[in-house]
């Protein structure tokens, strides 16, 4: 009881600090007040009742505040009240969260009743030391086998899925966040169209993979606030379940779009746009949420983003910076799409960073062998396929027709297969055993 009423008195904001609109320009709200911090959450009250929208203040210019709303602006005036709650966004953490849907505020949308919590985590986090992240030693099993052979990960790494659209991404979030040896998974869905979120939950993710899982969702057509949080909010809550000693997973669908939200406020506050249209704040945010998962004393977070890629160029701004921050990057390719093999996944222009760290030697020598049959058949693909190379001229060409298809064959997974790591990579060297 004690502990309650000094939580109570901690939140409890002795001074109230107000202002009033004095105009809105697109979604920016500017207010004669309050004079407090930039990140602090404020209520906007409504003109005719005593309800209230939240909106955060991202900003100052001249005499005034800038604000940013979480909700749309509906019953907003000039004049309207800006109170400040002394706070920033905090959003509720604890085990109740498992197998729930719920917004950025972590507020449940999957009906099932309220979801009672004690603690409450900030959503913008704090850096840890570099210095105290031990290094990634120890694998963590996709369960997918394309990515266990040629692409180990450890618990801990950052691994970013790049694809454009109608690829197989979705589907194989739902495959990793159903095999995955991880005792929490947290997923964010940014932006993501109304339509598909039910889908994502009941086609790809299914019941299975829900009972471990907390599913954070801002659809498309909420703010630019809201999509932002989102993703603060589900690395808070990984961060909350990491305390606890756990490994979490935490998957992001899509930094793309997390990144188009941040332009959004940024050149609504005023930022100069600099690649097609990006804000400089962009390139200082990515880090800060990125660096956020990691290897930690107690408890793990292994981060998968996923990164829509504009025209399928794997050279797009936010590709280009998102690539040089994270672990290595699965990209999943039409051309292989269309070949009808999935996951779709272009095992050549795919890397793990950390793989020669966290496998023995023997993997990493039959991985390599692989690639190196992949690469040249692929890199002769136009002569085979018109019929213009002639077996016996090149011995590792021959071998590598004579094996592309068991190759291929290995790399294919349906969508509810899984195997275990060892199953994996007795498979993967049993393709070389006849190897002369």
């Amino acid at each position: 009881m004690f502990d309650n009423i000094c939580q109570i008195i901690d939140k409890t904001e002795p001074v109230i600090t107000k202002g009033k609109i004095d105009k809105i320009v697109g979604m920016v709200i500017e207010s004669t007040g309050p004079s407090v911090d930039i990140g602090t959450v404020c209520r906007i009250y409504n003109s005719k009742n005593n309800a209230y929208i939240q909106a955060e203040i991202v900003g100052f210019k001249e005499n005034h505040v800038l604000l940013m709303p979480y909700d749309e602006l509906i019953g907003v005036v000039k004049g309207s009240i800006v109170e400040s709650t002394g706070d920033v966004l905090k959003v509720p953490v604890g085990d109740e969260l498992i197998g729930r849907v719920i917004n950025g505020f972590g507020k449940p949308i999957d009906g099932k009743g309220e979801i009672q919590t004690i603690k409450a985590y900030p959503v913008q986090g704090n850096p840890s030391n570099p210095f105290l992240r031990p290094q990634i030693n120890e694998t963590i099993t996709m369960g997918i086998k394309a990515i266990d052979s040629l692409l180990t990960c450890g618990k801990g790494q950052r691994m970013g899925i790049f694809s454009g659209s109608g690829v197989g991404k979705s589907t194989l979030m739902g495959m990793i966040s159903r095999n995955i040896e991880a005792d929490v998974n947290v997923i964010a869905l940014v932006g993501e169209r109304g339509r598909e979120v039910r889908g994502f939950i009941e086609k790809d993710l299914k019941e299975a993979g829900l009972k471990k899982t907390v599913v954070v969702v801002a659809t498309s057509d909420q703010p630019a606030m809201m999509r932002l949080k989102c993703a603060l909010t589900a690395t808070a809550i990984a961060e909350y379940f990491k305390d606890q000693g756990k490994d979490v997973l935490l998957m992001m669908d899509s930094l793309t779009r997390f990144a188009m939200a941040q332009r959004e406020i940024g050149l609504a506050v005023g930022e100069p746009p600099v690649a097609r249209g990006y804000t400089p704040s962009l390139y200082a945010t990515l880090p800060k949420l990125l660096e956020r998962t990691g290897n930690f004393e107690n408890g793990s977070i292994t981060g998968i983003y996923t990164v829509l890629v504009e025209g399928d160029d794997v050279n797009e701004p936010i590709s280009d910076t998102v690539r040089g921050i994270i672990d290595g990057h699965i990209v999943l390719s039409r051309v292989v799409a269309m070949r009808n093999h999935y996951p779709a996944i272009d095992v050549l222009a795919s890397i793990s960073r950390i793989m020669n760290e966290i496998v023995t030697p023997e993997h990493m020598k039959a991985a390599s062998e692989i690639r190196a049959i992949l690469s040249t058949y692929y890199e002769n693909f136009d002569l085979i396929s018109i019929g213009a190379y002639k077996n016996g001229i090149n011995p590792k060409l021959d071998y590598a027709i004579k094996n592309i298809d068991k190759i291929n064959e290995f790399l294919k997974q349906s969508i509810d297969e899984r195997f275990s790591f060892n199953e994996t990579i007795k498979m993967m060297n049993s393709l070389l055993i006849n190897k002369q």
